[in-house]
């Protein structure tokens, strides 16, 4: 196996792996400590907020100064460091501080891992997910395992697991490869207007609204599941059934872009997300919830394969860390952003209701994409 794509496939490990701890269980852990709904939202809104300015700055400054790898490494660091604080806080207002500080440093390392991935892969791209498929696999393992350990143990825990996972990204990142000598170059002014498009910015806010979608989903899911009496163990469950279904789709990723076009993959996901979120305001059944679990395989895993290949052919050559930069900033930051901050905001009056808004919110993304659809907006 090619070396780099091991290191590859290691990072990916690494990340989402540490992921699969947060996202379940650190608004849990937050629950536990008696934070209210709202604060919880606002939490989760600042730790997103950094998503949406913090790697666009990085990946210039990554491309301009042909620095992708130092910086990777610095980031690495430095968010390791400001995690540490978590093991001497527990009230909201620190915590509150140090996630916005972790923002910063945190953010920018997928945008830089996803671009290397793009140099490392080079004209193999479409195998980008039998790479990013590693990631999957290590979510289910942490979010399963360890929510069979928290039904024995605190929630506290999560907090030396992520610190780990932080420090392991550090030790990977000296493994990777520089960027390519063309990032030297920064992206031309015609280069740049043509990326910020209106077929672009039309992409964008569609991608912004998936992700809003989602805020209620990953903000308050295992805290929505645990006040309905299901267990830490059932939750883990749930969680890593969705990312066991975005595995197939990750591994077989090739062969769906070999057989449908880039714009027919991202409708078709919108569509899905719809379904979802009306499936999770309606049923209380546990198996009905965990068959929409695998409804992720679509919503997250061939929506963002889509999203990563959609922004390639759009971004400009020497310009392809700040391309996938604005992505994740206007999904992953901007998007996630606006969905924690709304269902914090709501989520102790409406419940479940905020799924029905998420359905609704996927709807009009959904139009926006079809209107990308029709009018062939990626040239595949």
């Amino acid at each position: 196996m090619n070396p780099l794509k091991l290191i590859l496939g290691s990072h990916y490990f690494v990340y989402f792996g540490t992921l699969g701890i947060f996202l379940p269980y650190f608004n849990l852990f937050c629950h536990h400590l008696g934070f209210s709904g709202l604060e919880i939202g606002v939490l989760s809104t600042v730790k997103t907020a950094g998503v949406v300015v913090f790697p666009v700055l990085w990946a210039m400054a990554a491309d301009r100064l042909n620095a992708r790898k130092s910086i990777l490494l610095f980031c690495s660091l430095a968010s390791a460091l400001v995690w540490s604080l978590l093991f001497f806080s527990r009230e909201f207002i620190p915590i509150l501080i140090i996630l916005a500080l972790h923002s910063i440093f945190y953010s920018p390392i997928i945008s830089f891992i996803e671009a290397s991935a793009m140099d490392i892969l080079g004209p193999e791209k479409k195998k980008y997910g039998a790479s990013r498929a590693w990631g999957s696999f290590a979510f289910i393992l942490m979010a399963v395992g360890l929510g069979r350990i928290l039904s024995d143990t605190s929630t506290m825990f999560i907090i030396p697991l992520i610190l780990g996972g932080s420090c392991l990204q550090f030790v990977l990142g000296l493994g990777m490869p520089k960027a390519k000598k063309k990032m030297r170059k920064a992206p031309s002014e015609s280069g740049l207007i043509s990326f910020f498009s209106l077929n672009t910015g039309l992409f964008l806010l569609a991608a912004f609204f998936m992700l809003v979608s989602h805020g209620a989903y990953y903000g308050f899911f295992s805290i929505y599941l645990e006040e309905m009496g299901l267990s830490t163990g059932f939750i883990g469950m749930a969680w890593g059934l969705a990312s066991f279904a975005e595995i197939g789709v990750m591994a077989g990723s090739d062969r769906i872009f070999r057989h449908f076009k880039i714009r027919t993959v991202l409708l078709f996901s919108f569509i899905v997300a719809m379904l979802r979120w009306w499936i999770l305001f309606m049923t209380s059944s546990a198996l009905v919830i965990l068959f929409s679990q695998l409804l992720h395989a679509f919503t997250y895993g061939a929506f963002h394969v889509a999203s990563i290949l959609a922004i390639e052919k759009l971004s400009p050559r020497g310009g392809k860390t700040v391309g996938q930069a604005v992505n994740n900033a206007v999904t992953y930051g901007a998007g996630m952003m606006v969905g924690f901050f709304f269902s914090g905001m709501f989520y102790d009056a409406w419940k479940g209701y905020l799924f029905l808004a998420s359905s609704g919110i996927a709807m009009s993304g959904g139009m926006l994409m079809l209107f990308l659809y029709w009018k062939n907006a990626f040239v595949e």
